[in-house]
């Protein structure tokens, strides 16, 4: 598969605040912490993980070629429209009429699209690069 997405639907503009509870501590990722369960408050989601939010839209992924880069099969991308891509974004771009999810790379040669699994081949556009927006978080989902 090429590693395509495909748009999921737009983030909405006016949504009420989604509270999630907020720990003090840090979680080890290795030995546990004897600390007590504190919890500081609640952070917006929404606040937390867009950055422009009219601009914002969810895809979901298609395939293996991001696997490198830690995006697999399935996984949700944040994807904001008003960024300007920049050397080493990971963004939704349009290759012969499709979405696709890649890193850009913008060198002496002109851009290129790397996936991030070398089973794949670089895509170096013919013609002009359309990237359709720069992807800012995956979301990727542990519990099935």
């Amino acid at each position: 598969m090429f590693g395509r997405v495909e748009v999921v639907g737009q983030v909405a503009t006016e949504t009420a605040l989604v509270g999630v509870p907020v720990a003090t501590e840090s979680v080890p990722a290795g030995w546990p912490s004897p600390a007590a369960d504190y919890f500081d408050g609640d952070v917006d989601l929404n606040e937390h993980l867009l950055v422009n939010r009219p601009a914002s839209f969810i895809v979901r992924v298609a395939g293996d070629s991001m696997i490198g880069a830690g995006i697999f099969d399935g996984d949700e991308l944040v994807v904001d429209r008003s960024l300007d891509p920049v050397d080493g974004d990971v963004v939704i771009a349009v290759v012969d009429n499709e979405l696709t999810v890649k890193t850009l790379h913008l060198g002496e040669s002109g851009p290129e699209l790397r996936p991030e699994n070398p089973a794949y081949p670089v895509i170096r556009p013919a013609t002009d690069l359309r990237v359709w927006g720069v992807v800012t978080t995956c979301l990727h989902h542990l519990h099935h």
